[in-house]
């Protein structure tokens, strides 16, 4: 279920689904391969186990949205764009976005030059867009464009087609930038959040890849979690455990296996087409499927579901939210 539900028991980081990072997306602007469009999708609108709605409030205050870009392939970040998010006050919640380079990237902090202050977020139907210089902004609820067959990976990938997010929302963060911010042409692309807490930032969640940090961390999920992509090959022997178990695979295949979805980062080359898993990721990408396929050992190759067709032609690309 991509990165959704990433906290214990399928629920939430800290219990807070404002926390839970959902979908990471990466791919040329269309029509303008010069700029680049980066979604960070967060705060499902619905929770699986109970059925039932998450809060309205969109962001938390409390916390740090980033999205993380490698250049020159060390797995460490060298361009940080942090989010922070004003209070929920009378149905309404202001953004500001910065970027950081170098050594400040790399670390933990809310600090760097402001590129766009008090954008308003939005909570209904109309997309509000904020454009300065080369950037665009979204941020707030549009309907979830990840697409996959809950119900039916939690039975035993016995799929029906059942879309579990056809009328799901989620939240979403929309960046379009240059491409010179990204340095390199192949760049290493990965999201987290953050929480503020006694001393600083702590890291609640990440990714880049979908649903592994669901399925295949086992008792692990904390560490994973709070790590770095630059230290994910100590999870190697945790992933390739559980692909043994839920795929079958012999040993040597199996660690084969998860060094190809670890480091958690997604790679992304903005001179080339987007197409997962070889370069960035669409919102038509099924993401799905491709994982489907590793974890099963190519015993499942897809869960019968497709892309939704309410998608946007122009920024913010993602569809209005449903029931708004």
């Amino acid at each position: 279920m991509s990165h959704h539900y990433s906290g214990p028991d399928f629920g939430f980081p800290r219990g807070d689904a404002r926390l839970d990072f959902t979908d990471l997306y990466a791919f040329p602007k269309p029509g303008n391969a010069s700029k680049s469009i980066l979604v960070m999708n967060v705060h499902p609108s619905a929770v699986v186990n109970p059925p039932g709605p998450t809060t309205a409030e969109p962001f938390a205050p409390e916390a740090l949205y980033e999205f993380r870009i490698d250049t020159n392939g060390d797995d460490i970040a060298d361009v940080a764009y942090r989010v922070r998010f004003s209070a929920f006050e009378n149905g309404s919640q202001a953004a500001t976005l910065r970027r950081v380079n170098g050594a400040e990237a790399a670390g933990i902090g809310d600090g760097g030059q402001v590129i766009i202050a008090s954008a308003q977020v939005s909570t209904d139907r109309d997309a509000r867009v904020r454009e300065v210089g080369e950037y665009r902004f979204f941020a707030g609820w549009r309907s979830d464009p990840f697409f996959f067959d809950v119900h039916g990976m939690l039975n035993n990938q016995q799929f029906t087609g059942d879309d579990f997010f056809a009328d799901k929302n989620v939240c979403s963060i929309v960046l379009e930038v240059p491409n010179s911010d990204l340095g390199a042409k192949r760049v290493g692309v990965w999201a987290r959040t953050l929480v503020g807490a006694v001393g600083g930032w702590v890291q609640v969640d990440r990714g880049a890849l979908p649903a592994q940090a669901v399925f295949l961390v086992g008792t692990e999920r904390d560490a994973y979690m709070e790590g770095e992509p630059a230290d994910d090959g100590r999870f190697i022997s945790v992933f390739a455990h559980a692909l043994e178990h839920v795929g079958g695979y012999a040993p040597e295949e199996a660690r084969r296996a998860a060094r190809t979805l670890l480091p958690d980062v997604l790679s992304y080359d903005p001179t080339r087409p987007a197409s997962f898993p070889s370069n960035g990721r669409t919102l038509t990408d099924d993401a799905g499927d491709v994982f489907v396929a590793v974890l099963t050992n190519g015993k499942v190759t897809e869960d019968k579901v497709g892309p939704h067709g309410d998608l946007l032609p122009e920024f913010p690309y993602l569809g209005p939210p449903h029931n708004a």
